[in-house]
């Protein structure tokens, strides 16, 4: 009677300690979305997103006229009746394609930023775990890549392959997956001298499962900050790119090709590029805004 009535306070003693855990993630998730809601330039960037990458997916179903159906009786016709935004030169609705070109935007700012995280984060594990020469020779590499310019690295690669959307996400991702490892490597080596991690070192775990069990989760919310506000980066450069002529194929909707193919008609048909022009300047905004929001809430050091 005396051993079961001494374990039983032990027992009673382990929901408590559930409970606790719940109520603190509880606590922090309130917490973070109180601080989300009364940041009203969060929620603006939240909405831009979430409108263009509505306009990504129902696509079809919302545009008026069919982007690719040339009409060139009624070419350059100026903003307002059934064409909302104007008619281009060939007499293709111009709302239609930038609503069309909204879906190649978002995938290559999405997929490049996902590429380009999933290498940053390898090598900046290793780079910032294991140090020493191992370091020495990632970081060069790293620096290597981040010395040349990124853009005409990008148009390098371009001119190599040739014009598509799928050779944009590859040259877009060899480009800029330096700045990701250098963001978490520098993450790594102030982690790692923590005492929990040291913990692990000294009950034999192996190196791969303290990187990547126990290090990475720490990392994950400076990932997510700064790949939010770099989904920017990726569709100014794929419209810079179709501007020139070395991204997307003629047969695509994109907003940069579509002000490329305008820009000699600014005088007389103003709303051809201004349109697909504003259309990218407000979906960078709405990713930065976003991004801006989520640092505040992720970040610890915002809290008040």
């Amino acid at each position: 009677m005396d051993s079961i009535n001494q374990q039983s306070p032990k027992n009673q003693n382990k929901p408590e300690v559930d409970e606790k855990n719940i109520k603190r993630s509880t606590s922090f998730r309130d917490d973070a979305l109180r601080r989300f809601k009364k940041n009203p330039t969060a929620i603006i960037g939240l909405i831009i997103v979430f409108l263009f990458f509505f306009m990504a997916v129902f696509g079809p179903y919302l545009t008026p006229f069919d982007p690719f159906q040339q009409d060139i009786i009624n070419a350059h016709q100026p903003p307002g009746g059934e064409n909302i935004l104007g008619t281009d030169f060939f007499g293709r609705d111009v709302l239609s394609r930038i609503i069309f070109g909204a879906r190649i935007s978002l995938l290559v700012g999405v997929t490049v930023v996902v590429l380009r995280a999933a290498i940053g984060i390898i090598i900046g594990l290793i780079a910032g775990y294991f140090g020493g020469w191992i370091e020495s020779i990632l970081m060069r590499i790293v620096d290597a890549f981040i010395s040349f310019p990124g853009i005409l690295l990008a148009m390098a690669i371009m001119a190599v392959r040739g014009q598509g959307i799928e050779n944009v996400i590859i040259a877009l991702a060899i480009v800029g997956w330096p700045t990701f490892a250098r963001l978490v490597r520098s993450e790594v080596i102030s982690i790692k001298e923590r005492e929990y991690i040291q913990a692990t070192r000294s009950l034999g775990f192996h190196s791969g499962k303290i990187m990547f069990q126990h290090i990475l989760p720490n990392c994950l919310a400076t990932i997510i900050v700064y790949g939010t506000m770099g989904i920017a980066t990726p569709i100014l450069a794929e419209a810079g790119l179709s501007f020139l002529g070395l991204g997307a194929t003629p047969t695509q909707a994109t907003w940069g090709f579509q002000m490329s193919l305008e820009r000699q008609y600014m005088r007389t048909a103003w709303w051809g590029v201004t349109f697909p022009g504003l259309a990218v300047m407000i979906v960078v905004l709405g990713f930065n805004l976003l991004g801006d929001g989520l640092r505040d809430v992720l970040d610890p050091r915002m809290k008040e």
